[in-house]
């Protein structure tokens, strides 16, 4: 029998919508008919934003049901409150740790001392990982999703506790940490790296899937976000490319249509525009089919983000809730 509950962690370089991504493999997970924890752990309150729901206390709560009886919890993470809830859990110090927070320890421990804040982190997924149902032995929930920190130290956060072990000699720490890195590095977790189709986020999508590898962290899918479809039929493109589609030939067109004829020049040019990024989205795409992971492609929705925009996201996902089974 496992250990833990499936534990799903997404990373990607900023700005390519890891965020968005991880409320979206929650859904779809939750779209099977299972209860799940999504987690965030930066502090930007980005699962409320994009739920529209109040700010995300450090408690979970439900925030979204699914017809098949899923549902997805949420809990943002903060470190000063994991910190006293670990005191009291290992060492009750249930008063003792409330007055070093009024005097500013837990917040000098979380912001200042190297790794803290990140093992506190990784501990409360940890915890929320492994709970089970009283004293049965089902787990509470049938998943767990983390909106990780970015690609380029997710390795750093995900094994925090391996220098930690080394550290600690004995005691709870120690043991703690290494139970952490048990459940890290074991089939029951999966990280997933979100990325678009441009050079750099491809390329660190390329050095996280080394780095995660040689660190023993098992890597899932790579999520293409943000995927631009080509506006333009072949016959155009060519027409474009042979320079047969120019101001010239535009202009007519445009007055019949009761335009400018003076926007044809900036027209042709948006169109040759147009082609090179998509060109270039190609090439970036070909890198990614050839990167030895299974990956998955999510189209660029010009509407903007909202519940319905992610329930459309999670149906693109399903190859991904699949393989996770």
């Amino acid at each position: 029998m496992a250990n833990s509950t499936p534990l799903h962690v997404v990373t990607g370089k900023g700005g390519t919508g890891k965020t968005t991504v991880a409320a979206a493999l929650a859904l779809a997970l939750a779209g099977r008919g299972r209860k799940v924890l999504l987690c965030e752990v930066e502090g930007r309150q980005g699962i409320a934003q994009l739920f529209d729901v109040p700010p995300l206390p450090y408690e979970e709560r439900r925030i979204a049901t699914s017809d098949e009886g899923g549902h997805v919890h949420a809990l943002a993470i903060d470190p000063e409150a994991a910190l006293l809830e670990y005191l009291q859990m290992y060492y009750r110090l249930g008063r003792a740790g409330r007055a070093l927070d009024k005097f500013g320890v837990i917040d000098f421990a979380t912001t200042i001392a190297p790794g803290v804040r990140d093992v506190l982190l990784t501990g409360k997924v940890y915890e929320a990982a492994r709970r089970r149902r009283g004293k049965s032995s089902e787990f509470v929930y049938d998943a767990v999703v983390v909106d990780a920190p970015p690609t380029g130290r997710i390795a750093r956060f995900l094994g925090v506790n391996d220098d930690v072990a080394g550290l600690a000699k004995v005691g709870p720490i120690k043991t703690q940490s290494e139970s952490i890195m048990t459940m890290m590095r074991s089939p029951q977790t999966t990280v997933h790296l979100v990325t678009v189709l441009e050079e750099m986020p491809v390329q660190e999508t390329l050095d996280g899937i080394d780095e995660l590898t040689r660190e023993g962290l098992r890597v899932g899918h790579v999520v293409v976000n943000l995927v631009r479809p080509s506006l333009l039929s072949d016959d155009t493109i060519e027409a474009l490319e042979g320079g047969r589609l120019d101001a010239k030939a535009v202009a007519p067109v445009l007055e019949r249509a009761g335009l400018p004829a003076a926007a044809a020049a900036t027209l042709v040019a948006d169109g040759h525009g147009h082609v090179e990024r998509q060109r270039l989205q190609t090439a970036q795409q070909a890198i990614i089919e050839d990167c030895g992971r299974p990956h998955v492609a999510l189209p660029l929705l010009t509407g903007g983000i909202d519940v319905g925009a992610l329930q459309d996201l999670a149906v693109e996902l399903a190859p991904l809730v699949e393989d996770a089974r």
